[in-house]
């Protein structure tokens, strides 16, 4: 009798136990969900940073032709096209270390950039669009003198691939404080205007086989950064590619 009462007060607490480690595991369980959602919209509600003023000269003109936005002087002798998605994480790395060198050679007249915003990247923000949303914003920056700006702020609080970008509000937002008035810019922004000549020149660039690369284990194709001076693509790895291409 008394090994049968031992008997059921330890199965009771075996029982007490276990519920209490299904209670911590899926105390744990809930609290990583919670967690990962909140990390994966952490750019919910933001305020994008503006950055500093431009570092651009008075005379360097920002300039939009269809999807392209030209910025440089007129005169310069050398061009480049750069190829970018504002998800692109390595773009993102290309800005920070390459950034001062190409403004610079704008103000000093040597250099002239074509900026081609791609939506490589686009089903790959938590939710997809973002990379046309933004590469839309950009033109319609552009429209307003104040592209670079723009696209500088963009890069300087890049969203995390995989995770949320920001949402068209945001992105109004930061055409207010990079100094954007005209009402034009909101509406062109939430109307999308330029997105399909967007992903009608993205065909375009993903078919052309002048941009296709070599990434090694038989993957050959576009990918961004990409840039290229005189119709070749530039290794821009290369520490001295700038200075090679403006002499």
């Amino acid at each position: 009798m008394v090994a049968q009462a031992r008997g059921t007060s330890g199965d009771r607490r075996k029982w007490i136990i276990g519920i209490g480690a299904v209670v911590v595991v899926a105390a744990l369980v809930i609290g990583g969900v919670i967690w990962t959602i909140s990390d994966r919209n952490k750019t919910e509600g933001q305020v994008i940073d503006a950055g500093t003023t431009s570092a651009l000269a008075g005379d360097v003109t920002q300039k939009r032709d269809g999807v392209v936005v030209t910025v440089g002087k007129p005169g310069a002798k050398a061009t480049i096209d750069v190829y970018a998605d504002f998800l692109c994480p390595i773009c993102g790395e290309f800005e920070k270390q390459y950034k001062g060198q190409i403004e610079q050679a704008i103000n000093d007249g040597k250099l002239q950039v074509r900026y081609h915003m791609v939506p490589l990247l686009n089903q790959r923000s938590s939710p997809p669009g973002y990379s046309l949303d933004s590469a839309n914003a950009a033109l319609a920056a552009a429209d307003a003198g104040k592209f670079l700006q723009f696209h500088d702020a963009l890069f300087a609080n890049q969203p995390e691939e995989g995770k949320r970008g920001y949402d068209k509000a945001q992105l109004i937002e930061l055409g207010k404080n990079v100094g954007i008035t005209d009402p034009a810019f909101a509406q062109t922004v939430n109307a999308g205007t330029y997105e399909q000549q967007l992903n009608t020149a993205f065909q375009q660039i993903e078919n052309d086989p002048k941009l296709a690369q070599d990434f090694g284990g038989g993957q050959t194709g576009f990918g961004t950064p990409t840039v290229t001076a005189n119709g070749s693509i530039v290794s821009w790895q290369d520490p001295g590619w700038l200075t090679k291409v403006t002499g």
